[in-house]
């Protein structure tokens, strides 16, 4: 079994169950390791994880597509995973972030303030000295989906 086809089953399963806001962002799969990773509109927690890996256990155990002997890990993306849907930048307004753009050396790193169908908005600050003073600005920069190479989220402590 591909990683498209199953993410097509969990496409189905999600929309008939009450996991509507799920969605698979990565299917990784090695010999008989099969990784899958989702998210949600909402919160991914532990126990949508879990009902996710009983379906495809039963699926996988029904068809035996896999064998007998498989390993099945379901988790969400997690921190340091890029993010790769609109619908994981919404989620994410409010949160620092670390933008690669293509084809630039430095990155954007601020707050992420707005999404709509066709770019971002990142919000940061940059010091500028006019005469004597430093003078702190802050910058909101709109970036087109179509120009960004990796989005991550930084965590602060």
């Amino acid at each position: 079994m591909k990683e498209e086809q199953i993410i097509q089953l969990l496409e189905a399963f999600f929309q008939n169950s009450d996991l509507t806001d799920c969605f698979v962002t990565e299917v990784l799969v090695t010999g008989n390791k099969i990784m899958v990773f989702a998210d949600s509109d909402t919160e991914m927690g532990l126990d949508r994880c879990r009902t996710i890996s009983r379906y495809l256990e039963s699926h996988f155990d029904e068809t035996q597509v896999f064998g007998e002997k498989y390993t099945l890990e379901v988790s969400s993306p997690g921190i340091g995973k890029p993010l790769k849907f609109n619908r994981q930048y919404v989620k994410n307004i409010g949160r620092k972030v670390e933008v690669s753009i293509k084809g630039q050396a430095e990155k954007v790193v601020g707050i992420l303030k707005e999404v709509d169908g066709e770019c971002i908005s990142v919000e940061f600050e940059v010091k500028e000295k006019i005469g004597k003073k430093n003078v702190k600005k802050i910058i909101l920069q709109k970036i087109e989906n179509k120009e960004i190479e990796k989005i991550i989220v930084k965590i602060s402590f």
